[in-house]
C-alpha cells in the first residue's frame, strides 16, 4: 500500500526535473550568441572615455604635451655651448694702422663684438660688471714690434665660466693667428714677422678649474628646490586634504599661515645656503672673494623669492600632482637651463635670452658667482640685489592675493 503513493513521488519528481532542464534549455536557446564586433566596439567606446578623461584633466595634458614642447624648445634653442658675439674690451695703445687693421678683423668675425675702450681702468669695470667676456690689450710698441716678428698682445679672460673663457681664448687666437698670415702674405715677408703671441691670463679663476663656476651655481638650484618646489608640494597636499579650510573656520587671518609656513622653509634653505658653502671651501677649496654678509642676504632675498613662487603655485593648483609639475616647469628647470648656470646666455636667441632675463634665478647667480670669485662690486649686487627685492614683494604679495579666506 506504501510502495505505489512511493512510486508516484519519485515519478513527479523526475518529471519536474525533466521540465525544469528542458526549460533551461530553451532558454539557453533563446539568448543570441556574442558577436564578434561586440569586442571592437567596447573598446572604442572605453578608448573614446579615457580620451574625454585625458582632455578634461589639465594637468595630464600638462605632462604629455606641455613638457615634451618644453623640453624639445628649451634642448633645440636655449641648450647651446656655442660662443657667439663675445664682448672684447679693446684697449688699443697702439694707434698705428696696422693695430686698427688687426681690431678691424676682429669685428668682421661673428665670434667677437669688440667694444674700445680708452683705458684698462674702462676695461676692467666692464669685465666686473659682467659687461665683456675678455679685454684684449694692444701695446703701443706693438707695430715696431711686428715688423720684426716678436709682437704680442696681452688677453685677459673671465674666468667665472672657464668653458667660455677657453672658448674665447681659442677663437682669439685662431682670429689673430689668421690676421698674421694675412699681413705676412700681404707684405710679402716670411710667416714670422707676422705672428702675434698672445699672453693670456684668466681672471676671477686662475685655477681654470669648473668646480668653482659650478659649486656656487648650486646654491641656486638647492635654495629653489626648498623655496619653490617642497613648499608647492607641502602646501599644495594641505589644500588637498582640507587642512587650509580647517583653519579658515578659526580665528587666525590668511596672512598668518602664510608666514607660519614661510618660517619652516626659510631656514631649511638658509641651512642649504651653509651646507653648499662650508662644502665649496672644505671640500673643494673655491674661494669667497666677496662678504659673506652680503651673500647671506641676497640668499635671503632669493629665498623670499622661491617661497613666493611656491606658495602661488600652491594657492592657484590645490593639488599634489599638478603643483609639482608646475613647480618644475615654472622654477627649477628654468634656473637650471634659463639663468647661465650650465651655458651662457649670451649665445642664444633674442626671445630665449629675454626670457632667462623674467626668471630670478638669473641675478641671484650672477651675484652668486660674483661674489665668489670677483668680490664686492657693488653697482652689481645693488641691481641684482634690488631686482631680487622687487620679485620677493610682488610674489608673496600675489601669494597672499590668492589665498583668500573662503571655502570653494
Amino acid at each position: 500500500m506504501n510502495k505505489e503513493p512511493q512510486s508516484q513521488s519519485r515519478t513527479a519528481n523526475a518529471n519536474a526535473n525533466a521540465n525544469a532542464t528542458a526549460t533551461a534549455t530553451a532558454a539557453t536557446s533563446t539568448v543570441p550568441p556574442q558577436r564578434s564586433g561586440g569586442f571592437w566596439l567596447r573598446l572604442i567606446s572605453l578608448t573614446r572615455k579615457e580620451f574625454r578623461q585625458l582632455w578634461r584633466d589639465a594637468s595630464n595634458l600638462m605632462i604629455g604635451i606641455g613638457l615634451p614642447i618644453a623640453l624639445i624648445l628649451i634642448f633645440g634653442y636655449a641648450l647651446t655651448f656655442d660662443v657667439r658675439n663675445a664682448r672684447v674690451a679693446v684697449v688699443l695703445e697702439d694707434s698705428s694702422p696696422v693695430a686698427q687693421n688687426l681690431v678691424s678683423s676682429l669685428e668682421l668675425s661673428d665670434y667677437f663684438v669688440p667694444v674700445k675702450v680708452t683705458s684698462m681702468h674702462e676695461a676692467t669695470e666692464m669685465m666686473k660688471n659682467h659687461e665683456s667676456d675678455a679685454i684684449l690689450r694692444i701695446p703701443s710698441d706693438f707695430a715696431r714690434r711686428l715688423s720684426v716678428g716678436d709682437a704680442e698682445v696681452q688677453a685677459l679672460l673671465l674666468g667665472s665660466d672657464p668653458t667660455r673663457a677657453s672658448a674665447v681664448r681659442s677663437y682669439l687666437e685662431g682670429a689673430i693667428a689668421i690676421w698674421g698670415q694675412k699681413q705676412a702674405s700681404r707684405s710679402h715677408s716670411s710667416a714670422s714677422q707676422g705672428s702675434v703671441v698672445i699672453v693670456d691670463r684668466m681672471w676671477f679663476n686662475a685655477a681654470n678649474n669648473s668646480t668653482w663656476y659650478l659649486v656656487p651655481g648650486l646654491i641656486s638650484l638647492i635654495m629653489t628646490l626648498v623655496g619653490t618646489f617642497l613648499t608647492a608640494l607641502v602646501m599644495a597636499r594641505e589644500w588637498e586634504r582640507g587642512t587650509i579650510e580647517a583653519l579658515f573656520v578659526t580665528p587666525v587671518r590668511p596672512v598668518e599661515i602664510l608666514i607660519a609656513k614661510i618660517i619652516p622653509y626659510f631656514f631649511i634653505g638658509l641651512l642649504g645656503l651653509v651646507m653648499c658653502v662650508a662644502t665649496a671651501r672644505l671640500l673643494f677649496d673655491v674661494p669667497i672673494y666677496g662678504s659673506m654678509g652680503v651673500l647671506v642676504l641676497a640668499s635671503m632675498l632669493y629665498m623670499f623669492v622661491s617661497l613666493g613662487i611656491g606658495l602661488l603655485i600652491s594657492a592657484m593648483t590645490k593639488n599634489q600632482f599638478l603643483a609639482s609639475q608646475v613647480a618644475l616647469l615654472a622654477s627649477f628647470l628654468p634656473a637650471m637651463m634659463l639663468s647661465g648656470f650650465i651655458f651662457d646666455l649670451r649665445n642664444v636667441p633674442t626671445a630665449v635670452y629675454v626670457i632667462g632675463q623674467l626668471v630670478p634665478a638669473t641675478y641671484f647667480l650672477e651675484l652668486v658667482k660674483s661674489l665668489f670669485l670677483a668680490g664686492n662690486y657693488w653697482p652689481l649686487i645693488m641691481k641684482n640685489c634690488g631686482v631680487l627685492a622687487v620679485y620677493a614683494v610682488v610674489l608673496l604679495g600675489l601669494a597672499r592675493f590668492v589665498t583668500r579666506k573662503k571655502l570653494d
